[in-house]
């Protein structure tokens, strides 16, 4: 099968963004997928979660020394410095050195580009690679909207997310518009939810009327649970911390209609 792409993008944090794009990417995995996830984000949650506690301490490259050796021409294997990750994903991480990318990334010729150029050579090596994206709508985020075939959307349970999702729509259809063609929403997640809470099942309900008719709105629900927030602390997925817990199921059907989708 061809690479798919995704980018997991809210510019509202706590949404979930991190736990969906290591859960997603390991559920595939478990699945017989090849999956690259990348860390888009200079606060490097997705590596710390992936069990590498200090990514300012890392020694090989990352994803802000391949975006340099794009604007400055250099040779550097774009493989380099991927990280394997005993659940059968591979990851390119990210730290803070990717914040002081911002203004190198801004005066590069091909400034949205950058990424893409990066990963296009690696996607023969998998069947899907995913960016976990800072909540921003800055340039690196663009870049991965770029790069990607579509922008995967977690939204909260706990707020209504109108504000937030205007924005990011706004700024996938742009990208759609002015350089990425066929880039698509490859949906709406909602997660953390309580079902318990009488609020989310009201902010779910509001999400499908509101957005359904337009975007996909995935029928699975990401269940809120303690498992879930432990997980990362141990560098692991829910699948090996708490594999026949709810989050872990929910996580397993996502991935089922994700694949479907393709």
């Amino acid at each position: 099968m061809p690479c798919r792409t995704i980018a997991v993008a809210n510019q509202k944090g706590g949404t979930g963004k991190t736990a969906t794009t290591l859960n997603l990417g390991t559920a595939l995995a478990r699945m017989g997928k090849r999956v690259l996830l990348v860390d888009a984000d200079p606060q490097g949650d997705l590596t710390k979660s992936l069990g590498w506690k200090d990514p300012d301490a890392l020694e090989s490259p990352t994803l802000a020394d391949h975006l340099n050796a794009m604007i400055e021409g250099t040779a550097l294997d774009p493989r380099e410095g991927t990280l394997s990750h005993d659940e059968g994903i591979d990851l390119m991480p990210a730290n803070i050195e990717l914040a002081g990318m911002e203004m190198p990334i801004l005066m590069a010729m091909s400034r949205e580009q950058l990424v893409n150029m990066w990963m296009s050579p690696l996607k023969a090596h998998y069947d899907f690679i995913i960016f976990d994206c800072a909540p921003t709508l800055g340039i690196i985020p663009v870049n991965a909207f770029v790069a990607s075939d579509s922008v995967l959307v977690p939204v909260s349970a706990e707020y209504l997310p109108a504000s937030a999702m205007t924005g990011l729509l706004k700024t996938v259809g742009r990208v759609r518009r002015q350089i990425n063609p066929s880039l698509e929403v490859e949906g709406i997640l909602v997660t953390l939810s309580d079902s318990r809470n009488n609020l989310s099942h009201d902010i779910e309900q509001t999400i499908r009327e509101r957005y359904g008719s337009t975007y996909r709105v995935f029928d699975t629900v990401i269940p809120r649970a303690v498992s879930a927030a432990e997980a990362p602390a141990a560098g692991m997925s829910v699948f090996s911390y708490d594999g026949d817990g709810k989050v872990a199921h929910a996580f397993e059907r996502f991935a089922e209609e994700v694949l479907d989708r393709g």
